[in-house]
């Protein structure tokens, strides 16, 4: 299997501007559940309940450092889509490889909504969210140069 990624904490630094050192210590870094498993698991850094409708933005104090060429996608467990109707507010996050050089240190977030009629309650260090990476081509009259400066959904600012 090729090796195309590594998963990295971000710097103290940024993630203690908004969130507190504790937590930074308690960031568990995604993993495969099997050796058969497509995805990476994330974690939650703390217990969250979301009730019908309601959304939640989760840090994960996680960067990642992708070959060119390749992506990260992030999809809810599929336990938790099937059961509660979890959902991103993305539909799919997308984790460009130059992702991980912005200004915030290409910090994955994810944003989930429960579409569901009942709570859902997810405990600290339990899985609620899946990566998988994916190779993927350009056209052979591409042409962009630039270059992105900014953190989530700057590329569309260049």
């Amino acid at each position: 299997m090729k090796k195309i990624a590594k998963f990295e904490k971000i710097s103290l630094f940024n993630f203690c501007k908004e969130y507190d050192h504790q937590l930074y210590e308690e960031v568990i870094m995604p993993k495969r559940a099997t050796t058969g498993s497509a995805g990476y698991d994330f974690f939650a850094l703390q217990d969250f309940t979301l009730e019908p409708n309601q959304t939640i933005k989760i840090p994960t104090g996680i960067r990642v450092k992708i070959q060119e060429g390749w992506v990260l996608k992030i999809y809810p467990r599929s336990s938790l889509g099937f059961k509660y109707k979890l959902r991103l507010d993305n539909t799919v996050g997308i984790i460009d490889s130059d992702y991980y050089y912005a200004d915030n240190e290409g910090h994955i977030y994810i944003k989930i909504t429960n579409c569901g009629d009942t709570p859902l309650t997810v405990e600290k260090g339990k899985a609620f969210a899946q990566g998988v990476f994916v190779e993927y081509g350009i056209t052979e009259d591409d042409e962009c140069e630039a270059q992105r400066t900014g953190g989530f959904g700057s590329t569309d600012k260049q």
